[in-house]
């Protein structure tokens, strides 16, 4: 069987979690099937774990062109090479229109990975301008003439039915995502952390992720203010999608620092050890999402071994064991798509009490992250995810 995979991010070039999805589905699969995968970016290896791998820029023409209308003429590009599939696999609505386009071109089966929904991220008209309308109708249309669409979540396969009633139950299944726990596992060493001007003695708080408005920044910089002085509070931050989120988070983590102290900032992708170094020293892994279909970030703070407080939203509940691994925060949200509490105080002033009774029990935060270990090795290898998503592909040849 060959199988071609289109994906935006693919190594180096990942910043989010499709992208490691991408990658660790395309390690395992690669050695069971003639997999070709076609990723956005500069050119980089052709050979990834036996997988064949073709790179795509932007069209020369389309340089100063709107984001969307760039991404349509990368997918474009790939349409001719995908011929000789028997099977296409997108993943993200920046490569599902490649594999839409090619399922007709070429008469193959288009199956596609639900990693987020648009209708749920409405902030990002703020990003894309007209832009936004272009990808809405790339997913809406891509999502309804699949062959398959694979959610990451149970939550996620809910949001995708309900944002487009359209699409048949029948061809929407749950796989969810994996963690390569062999990779993803403790560091007691220190040296990263000092580097980073963490304090390894002193209990820490801390944020691995993108600043989107998905993500809840803001939510946990307000809840942080309520933590004891003892407490770092480690943001591993990405840049801002916007620069109005930019200057809320500037002035939050400003007044933040002026209030307790004790808040370390680092603003850029660190190397994968250098997480795993901070993630293995953390009294608690905070994710305040208010949108999160699966969250691989929190299977990663587990498989290092912290305890997870996180927003009981989209599929993180089929992740974190509430009181066993970790705390749920529970999370009214306003049914717009934007996600927002409807009491963003109340959420504030629960994330802010879950994390405090961790960091005040530090044996309860330590045996939390032993069973978010144990749950991770058992409950999300990539083995299994491997051939759960075969039984996808053959079940539309």
């Amino acid at each position: 069987m060959r199988v071609d995979i289109v994906t935006k991010e693919f190594p180096p070039e990942i910043y989010g979690g499709a992208g490691v999805h991408v990658a660790e589905l395309s390690r395992v699969l690669a050695p069971q099937v003639d997999l070709r995968v076609h990723a956005f970016g500069a050119a980089r290896p052709e050979d990834y774990h036996g997988a064949s791998v073709r790179s795509y820029g932007v069209p020369e023409g389309l340089a100063g062109a709107n984001a969307a209308v760039q991404t349509l003429g990368t997918d474009l590009q790939m349409l001719d090479a995908i011929g000789g599939a028997d099977l296409v696999h997108s993943h993200t609505w920046y490569a599902n229109m490649a594999g839409h386009l090619a399922s007709l071109l070429h008469g193959i089966p288009h199956v596609l990975s639900a990693h987020s929904l648009e209708p749920l991220r409405p902030w990002k008209a703020e990003q894309l301008g007209g832009g936004y309308a272009l990808s809405s109708w790339v997913e809406k249309t891509s999502y309804e003439a699949a062959a398959a669409v694979i959610a990451v979540s149970a939550g996620m396969r809910a949001d995708i039915l309900r944002s487009y009633p359209d699409v048949d139950p029948g061809k929407v299944h749950v796989v969810h995502n994996g963690i390569d726990v062999a990779q993803w596992s403790r560091d007691e060493d220190d040296d990263a952390l000092r580097a980073h001007g963490i304090d390894p003695d002193r209990p820490s708080v801390v944020f691995v992720g993108r600043n989107t408005r998905q993500k809840g920044v803001p939510y946990l910089l307000r809840a942080a203010a309520h933590l004891p002085a003892d407490v770092q509070l480690v943001l591993c931050l990405g840049a801002a999608d916007t620069p109005e989120l930019a200057a809320e988070t500037e002035v939050l983590i400003s007044d933040l620092r002026e209030r307790r102290g004790s808040v370390v900032l680092i603003e850029k992708m660190l190397p994968r050890r250098e997480v795993i170094q901070i993630l293995s020293h953390a009294t608690v892994f905070a994710c305040p999402s208010i949108y999160e279909p699966l969250g691989i970030v929190n299977l990663e703070a587990m498989a290092c071994g912290a305890a997870v407080v996180a927003s009981a939203t989209g599929g993180i509940p089929e992740v974190i064991d509430d009181g066993v691994t970790g705390t749920l925060v529970p999370l009214e949200q306003v049914q717009d798509g934007t996600g927002t509490p409807l009491d963003p105080e109340k959420f504030v002033a629960d994330f802010a009490a879950a994390l405090n009774a961790l960091v005040e029990d530090p044996a309860r935060a330590t045996a939390m992250g032993a069973a978010g270990r144990e749950r991770a090795e058992r409950h999300f290898d990539w083995g299994s995810i491997a051939e759960t998503t075969l039984g996808v592909y053959r079940s539309v040849l």
